[in-house]
């Protein structure tokens, strides 16, 4: 009887012992997911702050992995060759496709640059930070919006020509001008 009551408390305590290294693993994987978060959310927090310093400078790149068309028609496409930047008062809209076409550009699609005007900046309740120019150009003649959520460099661009309704919406990043690596095409 004494061997019985033995094992059994050598087994109670060796399954609390495992009960206890699971909880100590499952606090320690919990606090390394926590720490991970933080750090991700810290540099997700120095993207956005360098994306509203370059909107203030003027001097910008919002580099798009996806074109939207009027009617949701959508066309996932390179950054390097897809971007609207401002320089100063310089603003460049270009639209590149992979079709194996030359296109206007050189590239498969059109470039246009022009002189930006009107440029406001505003931040909502949110802290999500919208610049608003007018592009007027040879080729162009457009209302082009850029806003940048709150927490990330993370874009969304619309252009509005001014003489159709055929807007175009990028989706991508927004870099200071510095740290883009974008390439740009023959003028339309």
């Amino acid at each position: 009887m004494k061997k019985m009551i033995y094992l059994t408390a050598i087994l109670f305590l060796s399954l609390t012992g495992t009960a206890t290294a699971e909880a100590q693993n499952n606090a320690d994987a919990k606090a390394i997911k926590k720490e991970k978060k933080a750090a991700a959310a810290a540099e997700n927090e120095k993207l956005f702050n360098a994306a509203v310093q370059a909107m203030n400078d003027y001097s910008f790149v919002m580099e798009a992995d996806k074109v939207e068309f009027k009617r949701g028609n959508f066309a996932y496409v390179s950054p390097t060759t897809n971007f609207v930047s401002l320089d100063g008062k310089h603003a460049i809209v270009q639209l590149s496709f992979n079709t194996g076409r030359a296109g206007a550009n050189g590239i498969g699609g059109i470039t246009v640059d022009g002189n930006a005007s009107n440029i406001t900046i505003k931040t909502d309740k949110k802290g999500n930070v919208t610049l608003k120019m007018d592009v007027m150009g040879k080729a162009i003649s457009a209302t082009v919006e850029i806003k940048v959520m709150k927490g990330n460099n993370k874009a969304y661009a619309t252009v509005y020509p001014n003489f159709s309704g055929n807007n175009i919406s990028f989706t991508g990043v927004l870099l200071p001008a510095n740290e883009s690596s974008v390439y740009k095409a023959r003028p339309f």
